[in-house]
C-alpha cells in the first residue's frame, strides 16, 4: 500500500514544487518560529487576558487549554493534508481537492481577506508601542491629531503603521531566509521577556511579597469550575471565554504556507504546525497563571481590553526593565505583521498558478524567489484598507477586526472537514489513520463550526458594534437592516468574493471544471 508520505505528486501546473519558490530554505526551527510568531502571543495576551477573566474568572487558564483542543485538532488536519499535497495555498488547495473548486476558491478568498484586514491593525499596534517605548502614550492620546470632516485620526500612528507594513513587505519581498532570520530575533525577544515576567511574578507570589496575591490552584485548570449563581456549570460564560480565546491561537498555519520552501515539504511543515500550537498553549498557560496570581481574576477583568501586561510590568519588573514588556508587545505585533504577509502572498500565488486567479499573481522574483507581485500587493491593499477605514470611521475599522472571528472559524473548520472527506477511502485502514485523518480534524471542525454559529448570533446584535454611543442601547448603534456592523461587514466581504468568483468563472472556467477527489483517487495511480 502506498503511504501518504510516499505518494507520488501529480505533475500539474501550479503543483507543489513547480512555482519557483526557493526550496529547502527553511529548517524545522525556522518553520516553528514563523508559526509561533504569526500568532503575536505577547500582543494577544495583552489585550485578551482581561476579557477572558471577565467572562470566566479564575478559570482563565482552563479556557486557555480548552481552546487549544480545536487548534491542535486542526493542526493535525494540516499535518495530514500537507503530507498529501505540500502546496503553499494550504486550505485553498486542500478544500479544492476534497470539496470542489467553488468552495476552494471561497476558502482562498476568506483567507486572503482575513489576513489583509489584520495586517495593518498589527502594524498600528507596533506603531503605538514604539511611541510608548519613548514615553509617549499614543494609545490614549493622539500623537499628531488631524481632523478630516467629522473624523479625527492620529497621523503619527497611522504614518508609522504604514512604514511598518512597508518595511515588513520589503523583508518578505527580499526572500524567505531574511524573513526567517528576522522572525527568529523578534520571537526570541518576545518569548524570553514573557518568560522572565512570568517567572519573576510567580516568585513574588510564592515568596509572599505581593499582598493581594492569589495562590495558583489546580481548580484554575478545571473548565467545570465556571459556575453560575445557582452553582451549576455556567455554559454561557464558558462559551464567551472560549470564543475570545479560540482566536488568539490564529496564525500558526503560516508554517504550512511556507511548506514549499521547507527542507522536507511533506513532513516538516505539518510537524511544525503541531509544535507551534504546543508552544503556544504552554506560553499562554504560564503567562495567564502568573498574571492572575498577582492580584486575582477581578483585577484582570477590571482592565478590560487594555494592555494588562504593560500595567503589571512596572510592578513586577520595575523601571527600566518594564520597558522589556513594551518591547515584547512591539516585536510581537511587528513579527506577526510580517508573518501574515507571507501566507497572504502565497495563497494568492497558489491561486494564480492553479488558474483560480490571473497569472499575474503567480509571478516569482527571479533573484529572491518570492511571489513578487502578490507580496507587494498584499502590502498595498493592507495599507489602503487601513488608511481608508481609519479616515472613514475608527469604529467601523474596529468592527472589521471583530468580524475576523467568522473568517478564521470558517477556513480552519472547513479544512478539518476536508481532511476526512479527502482521506475517506484510506482512513479506515488503521486506527492511526482514522484518528488522525478523521476523528481529530472533524472534532476541531465541529467546535469551530459551533464557534462560527455562536459568533454569527453574537455579531448580529447591533450592540456588538463599536459604533454604539450607548453600549446598553441598540438604537444608538449603526446597523444594516437591523444586523450588527461586524456581521454586516462579514456578509459584505463574502458577497464581494462570490461576485469575483462568478466573474472569474465566466472569464476562465477551466479551474472550476475540476472534480473533487480522494487521496486514493488522486495520489495513487491505478
Amino acid at each position: 500500500m502506498t503511504s501518504v508520505a510516499d505518494a507520488p505528486l501529480v505533475a500539474q501546473e501550479g503543483a507543489a514544487g513547480t512555482k519557483g519558490l526557493k526550496t529547502g530554505a527553511l529548517g524545522m526551527v525556522e518553520s516553528v518560529v514563523i508559526g509561533v510568531a504569526s500568532t503575536a502571543p505577547a500582543y494577544s495576551l495583552a489585550v485578551s487576558l482581561g476579557l477572558v477573566a471577565a467572562a470566566v474568572g479564575l478559570a482563565s487558564p482552563a479556557i486557555m487549554w480548552v481552546a487549544f483542543i480545536p487548534m491542535f485538532c486542526i493542526a493535525i488536519a494540516y499535518y495530514y493534508m500537507n503530507r498529501a499535497d505540500p502546496d503553499c495555498g494550504t486550505s485553498f488547495t486542500w478544500v479544492t481537492s476534497a470539496m470542489g473548486p467553488h468552495l476552494g476558491w471561497i476558502t482562498g478568498w476568506v483567507m486572503i481577506v482575513a489576513q489583509i484586514v489584520v495586517i495593518a491593525s498589527l502594524a498600528e499596534v507596533a506603531a503605538q508601542y514604539t511611541f510608548s517605548l519613548f514615553g509617549i502614550n499614543a494609545i490614549d492620546n493622539p500623537v499628531i491629531p488631524i481632523a478630516v470632516g467629522g473624523v479625527t485620526f492620529d497621523a503619527g500612528v497611522i504614518g508609522l503603521g504604514v512604514l511598518f507594513v512597508a518595511a515588513m513587505t520589503w523583508i518578505c519581498y527580499r526572500g524567505i531566509e531574511l524573513s526567517a532570520r528576522t522572525q527568529a530575533v523578534l520571537l526570541s525577544i518576545e518569548l524570553i521577556t514573557l518568560g522572565i515576567f512570568s517567572v519573576v511574578a510567580l516568585i513574588q507570589v510564592y515568596s509572599g511579597s505581593v499582598a493581594t496575591a492569589v495562590m495558583p490552584s489546580l481548580d484554575w485548570l478545571n473548565p467545570f469550575s465556571i459556575t453560575n449563581d445557582s452553582g451549576g456549570w455556567d455554559t454561557k460564560a464558558f462559551a464567551a471565554g472560549l470564543l475570545i480565546t479560540l482566536f488568539i491561537y490564529w496564525g500558526w498555519d503560516t508554517t504550512a504556507s511556507v511548506n514549499e520552501e521547507s527542507g522536507n515539504p511533506t513532513e516538516q511543515p505539518g510537524r511544525a504546525t503541531v509544535f507551534s500550537v504546543l508552544i503556544l498553549v504552554g506560553t499562554y498557560l504560564l503567562v495567564t497563571i502568573a498574571a492572575q496570581a498577582l492580584h486575582g481574576a477581578q483585577y484582570l477583568a477590571d482592565q478590560g481590553s487594555s494592555d494588562i501586561l504593560a500595567n503589571l510590568a512596572s510592578e513586577v519588573l520595575g523601571s527600566p526593565l518594564d520597558k522589556l514588556l513594551i518591547i515584547a508587545v512591539l516585536t510581537s505585533a511587528a513579527a506577526s505583521t510580517q508573518t501574515t504577509i507571507l501566507p497572504t502572498a502565497r495563497t494568492a500565488l497558489s491561486m494564480g498558478s492553479r488558474g483560480a486567479a490571473p497569472k499575474y499573481w503567480a509571478m516569482i522574483h527571479p533573484r529572491f524567489q518570492t511571489p513578487a507581485n502578490a507580496t507587494i500587493w498584499t502590502g498595498i491593499l493592507s495599507v489602503v484598507w487601513y488608511v481608508g477605514l481609519k479616515l472613514t470611521s475608527e469604529n467601523v475599522y474596529y468592527d472589521a477586526l471583530t468580524a475576523l472571528c467568522l473568517m478564521i472559524a470558517f477556513y480552519y473548520g472547513i479544512t478539518g472537514y476536508a481532511s476526512a472527506i479527502y482521506y475517506r477511502n484510506v482512513m479506515f485502514r488503521s486506527l492511526k489513520n482514522f484518528v488522525g485523518m478523521c476523528v481529530l480534524p472533524v472534532t476541531g471542525a465541529v467546535i469551530l463550526t459551533w464557534a462560527f454559529w455562536q459568533s454569527v448570533i453574537d455579531l448580529a446584535d447591533p450592540l456588538s458594534s463599536n459604533t454604539c454611543t450607548d453600549p446598553n442601547d441598540a438604537s444608538t448603534c449603526a446597523n444594516l437592516f437591523g444586523i450588527g456592523v461586524p456581521l454586516a461587514l462579514s456578509i459584505g466581504l463574502m458577497a464581494v468574493g462570490v461576485v469575483l468568483m462568478v466573474i472569474w468563472m465566466v472569464r476562465s472556467p477551466e479551474f472550476f471544471r475540476q472534480r473533487p477527489g480522494t487521496f486514493q483517487e488522486v495520489r495513487e495511480p491505478a
